[in-house]
């Protein structure tokens, strides 16, 4: 995936974050107002990106509407739990046509594209080959019969991301998503190159709250160690605190108390001969829930995500307050909306970015104390790819348990084979981590630093912590009578 600020379609949707969360903080917001910061991002002189001014005027007006929290298309209905959503203005850069044939076709006689399709889609123009797109079926015969590699097979980005078969195009061209099938797991919206895939934006709301004198707490995801620059973890929790958030609150808290449960869920599975699928990615757990029903009844966990699982101790000893999740997942959006959640809003990492840009503040220069009390650096793992299954083994060996069996599922298209097998009952192992984002949760599709780097920094700062178990963090902060079963609305 593209940096935050090599790719221009982000580079734009930032920069309306940032003049919206500066009208919010100073109390001026105004929809109209917003518009025309939009619209004055491009001037007469010309386009910065697209063929034309106004073309791109309407990209960002449907940009500034995701950014409000509105649907991209104003016909549309509002439904915010469809989270990913398509900018039709944006969305017309892509090939339309699967096969094609390029300039390196030499008209030859051989004439071995004719002779390989099969349905007479296939002829010799006055210049080159020529495809009749009426009778094409996409077959890629042609392209393979080519002795010049002149025909081409071009997948769309969105659509070849995609590991659910969820985005189609209408009669223009323009990306569909199927509701029905969607995950939002965000691949499309990181795999588009034109910034035509965008997220709804709760950055309004949240400000508002917090200017109203609401009381707000910030849980941030674990995978914001290392996202800003050389900021240590405690900075960046003062940074956020500074934003107006009443306290920031590491959800990697909560991590500890999943691998907790979901060892003793483990343990129940073993002995049903039945194996066990983690909770922590909602994308996963979307990819459960409708594209495999019988797995998610017979083998997903029922223990809540760490992020509800903070939120519903939080909510529990402050029940009047607001709890504000922090990541670099789409999919928490939605999960946030569920009847059973006890967050109140999620922002992603470069929402949370811009509203530090907006306030002028830096988080490595903030100046913060490293914490008394944190949690193990089990928890923290859980952004890394392997490290819910190996908090887990951690549990369980705090117990004199194990060990278990696992598999990594290290992005979505593996998590679908892994679910195919499970379902065909070629499934062995004790228990399936899922993980939509290659990497873990540290390369989700709102991370703003690349995967490297960020691993590198969590890492260096976690090694100066101690050695502390998943009981001992437990120990700390208790989860005495907060309900981990996601089945239950408290």
């Amino acid at each position: 995936m593209a940096n935050m600020f090599s790719h221009e379609g982000r580079v734009f949707k930032f920069d309306v974050l940032v003049n919206l969360a500066r009208q919010c903080y100073s109390g001026e917001f105004d929809e109209a107002k917003a518009q025309a910061f939009a619209r004055n991002l491009v001037s007469l002189d010309g386009p910065r990106v697209r063929c034309c001014v106004y073309k791109e005027r309407e990209v960002l007006r449907q940009r500034t509407r995701l950014a409000m929290g509105q649907m991209a298309d104003d016909t549309a209905e509002y439904n915010p739990k469809q989270i990913i959503q398509v900018i039709d203005a944006a969305c017309d850069g892509c090939s339309i046509k699967k096969i094609r044939v390029t300039d390196n076709c030499r008209k030859c006689m051989a004439k071995a594209c004719v002779a390989a399709c099969k349905f007479d889609a296939m002829h010799i123009g006055t210049v080159r080959s020529e495809i009749d797109y009426s009778k094409c079926k996409e077959c890629g015969a042609c392209a393979k019969a080519c002795p010049y590699n002149a025909i081409v097979v071009t997948e769309r980005p969105c659509y070849s991301h995609c590991p659910v078969q969820a985005i189609s195009w209408n009669e223009n061209g323009i990306a569909v998503i199927d509701e029905e099938k969607c995950i939002n797991c965000g691949q499309c919206e990181g795999a588009c190159p034109f910034g035509a895939i965008e997220d709804i934006s709760w950055v309004v709301p949240v400000i508002q709250k917090i200017m109203d004198g609401k009381q707000v707490y910030a849980v941030v995801a674990p995978a914001i160690q290392g996202q800003f620059d050389s900021a240590t973890l405690p900075q960046i929790m003062k940074a956020i605190e500074m934003l107006g958030f009443k306290e920031c609150i590491e959800v990697a808290v909560g991590a500890d108390a999943v691998a907790q449960a979901e060892y003793l869920e483990l343990k129940e599975h073993k002995e049903e001969g039945k194996p066990l699928t983690t909770s922590c990615c909602p994308a996963f757990v979307n990819m459960l829930k409708i594209h495999f029903p019988k797995q998610y009844a017979e083998n997903k966990s029922h223990t809540v995500t760490p992020m509800m699982a903070i939120a519903r101790k939080l909510k529990k000893e402050h029940p009047d307050d607001l709890v504000v999740f922090i990541g670099p997942c789409m999919a928490k959006k939605q999960e946030a909306m569920q009847d059973v959640s006890n967050v109140d809003y999620v922002l992603t990492f470069e929402e949370i970015a811009a509203m530090m840009i907006a306030q002028g503040i830096n988080p490595t220069e903030v100046e913060a104390a490293d914490p008394e009390l944190y949690p193990s650096n089990y928890g923290r793992t859980f952004a890394q790819s392997g490290g819910v299954a190996a908090a887990v083994a951690q549990a369980a060996k705090e117990h004199g348990d194990g060990p278990y069996t696992m598999v990594q599922a290290d992005g979505a298209f593996e998590c679908k084979k892994q679910l195919i097998l499970m379902r065909a009952g070629r499934f062995k192992e004790d228990i399936l981590e899922g993980m939509c984002c290659i990497g873990g949760c540290m390369a989700g599709p709102a991370s703003i630093s690349d995967l490297a780097s960020v691993k590198a920094r969590a890492m260096k700062e976690n090694m100066k912590t101690d050695k502390k178990t998943i009981g001992k963090s437990l120990e700390i902060f208790s989860f005495d009578g907060v309900d981990m079963d996601v089945t239950h609305k408290v």
